[in-house]
């Protein structure tokens, strides 16, 4: 059952719910925020239109600048601008932002405590096309490890839209997570968001379930049709949609293994070092129960569409369906 107090779209599970890229919110908010906040500017590299920093470069250019294809000076330049008083935000594909720039990101940003967001774009198998090494599945175990770094994974457009604009305002280091293709909305501009605290989207905060699903990004989306499916099989199931992977809310997620005694996490990026794991960080210091990992084991990726990806890699619907009644020792 939708928690409804997270007044989640009613057009959810609708065969003609609205599909936005996730990337389309960062552009939107990245706008508003710039509206708001004389000191933002943006910083791309050669990469504008497809990460939506183009919608901030129209109406601030005397903000926006073109660093070309040379992602190590993004990190550094953006550093530098944040020195100067200014809150710089960066865009490029999460293959090579965090992917080339790691280690500028971590001296010259985190190491020197500078509010920059970074933003990778065309994350996990969303880049389908341009194959294994256009596909970041590594991007939250690199960011997640950094001291001073907030790491955001937003589930659709609408939230990628507030979590930009709490960035703007968070004074610190903050990587954000987008996709490029287009991933249904499952928010709406009145639902609950903060950076550092999950949500539970599908059943109720102290009612027992057989259950907990623990997802982030777009697969959220499936996450939930998924605990639909288990409802028809008289298996009851919870959804906790985790935007902050760090700093992860271990507070909801210990409830949640506490009301339904086993877990299932799922992602689209490397099981090793990734969302999953830092779940388990947090279970097995504070609440230790039966967990199953959805993501991918340990392989690059490869050519074609987003979803025959998710299931070539065995991220998807009934992958977490099998995962989740694994767990719990049903029978599939």
């Amino acid at each position: 059952m939708i928690n409804i107090s997270q007044k989640l779209n009613p057009k959810l599970f609708d065969k003609d719910v609205e599909q936005i890229p996730i990337r389309k919110g960062f552009g939107e908010g990245l706008l508003l925020a710039g509206e708001k906040n004389e000191s933002i500017v943006g910083l791309s590299a050669d990469l504008t239109e497809s990460t939506q920093m183009h919608l901030f470069k129209n109406k601030f250019p005397e903000r926006y600048i073109e660093v070309g294809i040379a992602e190590q000076n993004l990190a550094s330049v953006a550093s530098g601008l944040s020195a100067m008083g200014k809150i710089p935000f960066i865009s490029s594909f999460a293959a090579f932002s965090p992917g080339r720039n790691w280690e500028q990101i971590r001296t010259t940003i985190c190491y020197n405590n500078r509010p920059v967001v970074i933003v990778g774009s065309h994350s996990g198998f969303s880049d389908g096309a341009d194959g294994g090494t256009h596909q970041s599945l590594e991007d939250i175990a690199l960011m997640r490890v950094l001291p001073k770094m907030t790491v955001i994974s937003p589930c659709d457009s609408i939230e990628a839209k507030k979590a930009t604009v709490a960035s703007a305002e968070l004074g610190g280091a903050v990587y954000i997570r987008l996709l490029r293709e287009k991933t249904p909305v499952i928010t709406t501009e009145d639902s609950p968001f903060e950076i550092g605290k999950a949500r539970l989207y599908y059943g109720e905060e102290d009612v027992k379930a057989d259950v907990g699903i623990v997802a982030t990004g777009s697969l959220v989306f499936k996450a939930l049709k998924v605990a639909e499916t288990l409802k028809k099989e008289n298996i009851s199931a919870k959804v906790l949609s985790v935007t902050t992977i760090k700093p992860i809310d271990s507070e909801s997620i210990i409830s949640l293994a506490k009301t339904c005694g086993a877990i299932v996490t799922v992602e689209e990026h490397q099981i090793a070092c990734g969302f999953g794991s830092a779940v388990a960080e947090v279970l097995v210091q504070n609440f230790p129960v039966p967990i199953e990992f959805i993501g991918v084991k340990d392989m690059f990726g490869q050519s074609g569409t987003p979803n025959e990806l998710l299931e070539h890699y065995e991220i998807g619907e009934n992958h977490i369906l099998y995962a989740s009644k694994k767990v719990i020792g049903r029978k599939n």
